[in-house]
């Protein structure tokens, strides 16, 4: 029987493989029901064993499983053509990408070794570092920065239960495409800003 972290991870490579098939110009011209059905067909096909496993497996093979911030993205982008609701408005958007930035900044360059204190060990159940991650999760939905909140919100609910193999809150917080995404979408924006004034 499958687990919870088999299931999320072959979702996780699916995706990523069905969002991919937005880089394409002639996909992004569609209509948006076909742009539905196509999406759906591509995840489904991945999803699929061909010679005995899935691309989604292969894919999860060598990436590994992503975070739950990753997921919840990528089923949003796959959302997008079906529903609305689904879509980052820009204020969402940047907040969440500068959200995943700093942390990525806080979290990878120290836990690879720049400085001796690792932040890594925070996410195996510090409760101080999971209070402040709550905390943050109820100023953003103060602030109606809705994304973050949901983003946090899953994660924590993932971790609390165990749903990934890991036992460390950042897996389920972080990836590096993720946060590789968001500081090249927050570097890009600034760089747009500045280029305005």
């Amino acid at each position: 029987m499958m687990n919870f972290t088999d299931l999320t991870g072959l979702i996780g490579s699916a995706s990523i493989i069905a969002s991919s098939a937005l880089l394409l110009p002639s996909v992004k011209r569609l209509a948006k029901p076909r742009l539905a059905m196509l999406l759906g067909a591509i995840f489904v096909y991945a999803l699929l064993p061909i010679t005995g496993i899935s691309l989604a497996a292969y894919l999860r093979g060598g990436i590994g499983d992503v975070s739950i911030t990753t997921l919840l993205l990528l089923c949003s982008v796959l959302a997008k053509p079906r529903l609305s609701c689904a879509t980052l408005d820009n204020k969402n958007r940047l907040a969440l990408f500068g959200f995943i930035a700093l942390a990525a900044l806080a979290l990878y360059p120290i836990a690879l070794g720049i400085g001796a204190y690792d932040p890594y060990r925070l996410g195996y159940g510090n409760a101080p570092f999971v209070i402040i991650v709550l905390l943050i999760a109820l100023a953003a939905w103060y602030w109606k920065i809705y994304w973050v909140t949901l983003c946090i919100t899953c994660a924590m609910l993932a971790w609390s239960i165990g749903w990934y193999e890991s036992n460390n809150l950042w897996d389920y917080l972080l990836d590096p495409f993720v946060a590789g995404y968001a500081l090249v979408t927050v570097t890009l924006q600034i760089l747009k800003q500045k280029q305005f004034e």
